[in-house]
């Protein structure tokens, strides 16, 4: 009984409040479009009614082709660039490193490959009615309806997940009143449009950039299929006249195998697909489409309340009520706050699917063939923060991706780790992209940081401690000890201090004197650089007495920490960002990379260092609240880890700011999401739409702490509700997994627990915190007290698996 009433619990919320993003106009501009994805194709849709545009991606359509960016002249440099740095000389180390370790090569772009247009030359603009333009996350469909005179019209728009496939679907209200003229647009260079076997094709080839010359080819194949009416096909346009329904399917395809295989057919690739989707009905194809997006939506659902009047508003009109009427204590608009929640699990679900590519710093969806970045993958924070929702979310298979590039450079970063650094095992630098470079890129101050891989590998170990998969950890034990074996041979002692430190690195795109100063930005063991190396080479020995193995090598491991940095305090009771205590409390940077240690890694908490943690708040205060969209997403997590739910709930009022769609921000200084919900540094970032999500998430249940004492020392334990704030006094989420393989169901009220359910998925012992001055009751399914144990703050009950617990609190 108390099992079905947890369950119940979230089902009782407003879903057009939560899971629906809605317009009363069509989108002016890309950032005004909806995105939908398969992990393949991604699209834009504008809802146009006398022209429509689908903005289309296909993942593996970047510039370029196979090449490196090492640059073998770093390895004779790097003595002389060491001996500058620990001589106080760091402009020098950097100038020289600028001359010899930097390829010219800064990565290539992912691109887009144009539009598809659905003109309605009849359409009478001056006649329309009612019209609507929706996106509903629950079922992963855009749609848009409209009246015109006495004629209702809709358009819905999916990216199918078994098929791969765009599919759009229009109907009319009156027999015979659909007339569409279909035609592509691009801005590729090559892009040619032909008509063969009633379908409209385009080809184009890849761009060349930065002098690697291009190595992909595209094929778009487009078919309609309509109940009553005509076709008429010229080489540039597919013409459906006098239709009462018609579906469009739109396949795409490239030559991509891999980072050095680029052999494969576009045409048959995109013929297979198209040939598969066009066999099924539009009503099999939304069925299909649905059920295996549910499969993963489904797992997680979360209620914060709801507003009596927000289903009166377009979404980006709640976004700027929200801000104009919430404060610290109130939240005037708690179903946004779910949606933009559900928002981040959707474009996951939509952009990173396994078998496919990991998303890029936008996902899946970008219109340009240059786009800001380069629409990259960079691996300083931002690759990292899209699969931050991943494990908690219950959405690990979709971090397969990640694991599939991750792969990748663990071996393309075999040759950068020895030509660059005369190192063993592999390393990758703060960028790479499809063709899996590994080298330095875009100057000294930025791109001097070895590092980029190594965070990565993180990720590896994450997916162990959420999901208990042996498998899994033996395929990935490889890649983390080639992490580790570079720092064991690239490291070095610093003359002053005797320490074991990286050099040269940095601290992510930020020196000493900030990022503006003109100074140096190379150094010694940055922080953020020993946490790092402290989390691969502390999981690596894990992962070794997990699977039983490699003994010697476990004992070296430990060796090699005793010679690391400890965290160190500086005089402003700040956590240091460098060896040396050189923080300006008046610095306002973007990243805050040394405290990486307190999240997404678990070295700094209140229960094992608590002097750290403190040190920490001192940071976060100091460097403020004010950020890029990214940055806020980051340090909304980081002030959940500190337990401060007030603090947290700021960080998600400064991201609820509206930035208009044309990226000027003189009218709102503080936008920090378009209209479509997009996150902006800016411009566009997808990071922050993922950084969101977790930090919602941390807010709600953490499992990385772990006892300090007794004889339990070392074991983790699960914190339910660790940073609930004033303005969200009740609630419901559920599925959420925590560390151990247990998944959450969390119920409260008046910022208090009223009950949780706990499934054990492994069979482990569960550990959960008890907050001071107050008791705890477990019992099973049907009712029946479940024995526990108790030290200090934490109770400790044992579970078989797939066994289900209530956890109530003691009246």
């Amino acid at each position: 009984m108390f099992f079905l009433l947890l369950l119940q619990c979230c089902s009782v919320v407003f879903a057009g409040q939560t899971t629906l993003l809605r317009y009363s106009r069509p989108a002016a501009l890309w950032t005004d479009a909806l995105p939908v994805g398969n992990g393949r194709m991604g699209a834009m849709v504008y809802g146009g009614v006398s022209v429509d545009e689908i903005q289309l991606n296909e993942a593996t359509f970047w510039a370029g082709g196979p090449h490196r960016n090492d640059n073998p002249a770093a390895l004779e440099a790097l003595p002389e660039v060491r001996r500058l740095v620990f001589e106080g000389k760091n402009m020098e180390a950097q100038q020289l490193i600028n001359r010899k370790f930097l390829s010219r090569r800064n990565g290539m772009p992912f691109c887009t490959l144009g539009s598809l247009l659905i003109r309605r030359p009849d359409a009478d603009t001056a006649a329309i009615s009612d019209y609507r333009r929706y996106l509903d996350i629950e079922d992963a469909i855009a749609t848009t309806t409209w009246k015109e005179a006495d004629i209702n019209y809709q358009t819905d728009v999916i990216a199918s997940l078994p098929t791969g496939v765009i599919v759009i679907h229009l109907t009319a209200s009156k027999p015979h009143s659909l007339t569409f003229c279909l035609q592509f647009r691009s801005p590729l260079p090559t892009f040619t449009t032909i008509c063969e076997a009633n379908r409209l094709v385009a080809r184009a080839e890849g761009m060349e950039h930065e002098g690697v010359a291009a190595a992909l080819n595209m094929e778009m194949q487009v078919e309609a299929r309509q109940r009553g009416g005509r076709q008429v096909l010229t080489d540039s346009t597919l013409t459906v006249a006098d239709a009462t329904e018609a579906t469009i399917y739109i396949a795409a395809a490239t030559n991509f195998v891999n980072y050095n295989d680029v052999s494969a057919s576009a045409h048959a690739r995109t013929e297979g697909m198209l040939h598969a989707t066009i066999r099924q009905s539009w009503k099999r194809l939304l069925h299909k489409h649905s059920e295996m997006y549910h499969k993963y939506f489904d797992r997680v659902s979360l209620d914060l309340g709801h507003s009596s009047d927000a289903e009166e508003y377009d979404t980006d009109m709640r976004v700027q009520r929200f801000a104009e009427h919430s404060d610290s204590l109130t939240c005037a608009d708690p179903g946004l706050l779910s949606l933009l929640f559900n928002y981040g699990r959707y474009l996951l679900i939509s952009s990173s699917q396994p078998g496919g590519q990991a998303a890029n710093l936008q996902g899946l969806w970008n219109k340009d063939t240059k786009p800001i970045w380069d629409s990259k993958y960079t691996i300083n924070i931002n690759t990292e923060m899209n699969y931050w929702p991943a494990e908690v979310c219950n959405l690990s298979e979709l971090a397969e991706p990640l694991f599939s590039l991750i792969r990748d450079i663990s071996k393309t970063g075999r040759q950068t780790a020895r030509d660059m650094y005369g190192a063993r095992g592999w390393c990758a630098h703060h960028n790479t992209d499809i063709w899996r470079t590994t080298g330095m890129v875009d100057g000294a101050f930025w791109g001097a940081w070895p590092n980029g891989g190594a965070w990565l590998t993180t990720h590896l170990w994450e997916h162990y401690q959420f999901t208990g998969d042996r498998a899994f950890l033996a395929e990935a034990y490889p890649i983390m000890r080639g992490a580790v074996d570079f720092y064991r041979s690239f490291m070095v002692p610093h003359p002053r201090y005797g320490w074991l430190v990286t050099c040269p690195s940095v601290s992510p795109e930020h020196g000493p004197k900030g990022e503006t100063s003109g100074s140096a930005s190379v150094v010694a063991g940055p922080t953020m650089d020993t946490e790092i190396v402290r989390d691969v080479a502390t999981q690596t020995m894990l992962a070794a007495q997990q699977l039983g193995i490699d003994k010697d090598y476990q004992d070296s491991l430990q060796h090699f920490l005793n010679q690391l940095p400890p965290l160190q305090i500086g005089q402003y009771g700040q956590l240091q960002e460098w060896l040396e205590d050189a923080d300006n409390p008046d610095d306002h940077h973007r990243h805050v990379s040394h405290l990486y240690g307190l999240y997404p890694s678990a070295q700094i908490s209140a229960s094992q260092t608590p002097e750290a943690w403190e040190a920490c708040r001192v940071t976060l205060n100091q460097r403020g609240d004010e950020a890029t969209g990214w940055s806020i997403g980051w340090k909304l997590n980081l002030w959940a880890r500190l337990q401060d739910g007030d603090h947290a709930y700021k960080l998600v009022r400064s991201l609820l700011h509206l930035l208009p769609s044309d990226g000027q921000r003189k009218d709102n200084p503080d936008g920090r999401l378009y209209p479509n919900l997009f996150d902006a540094h800016p411009p566009f970032q997808i990071d922050g739409n993922f950084g969101f999500t977790a930090g919602i998430a941390e807010m709600l249940l953490q499992s990385h702490e772990r006892l300090r004492v007794g004889a339990s020392a070392g074991m983790g334990y699960i914190r339910l509700l660790p940073a609930l704030p004033t303005a969200l006094p009740s609630g419901c989420v559920k599925g959420l997994r925590a560390r151990g393989g247990f998944e959450v169901d969390i119920e409260w009220s008046e910022r208090k627990l009223v009950r949780a359910t706990i499934k054990s998925n492994l069979g482990r012992e569960c550990r959960l915190f008890v907050p001071r001055g107050q008791t705890l009751r477990v019992f099973d399914t049907k009712g029946r007290t479940v024995e526990y144990t108790q030290e200090n703050d934490v109770i400790c009950f044992q579970s078989k698996p797939n066994q289900c617990f209530i956890i109530q609190p003691q009246p």
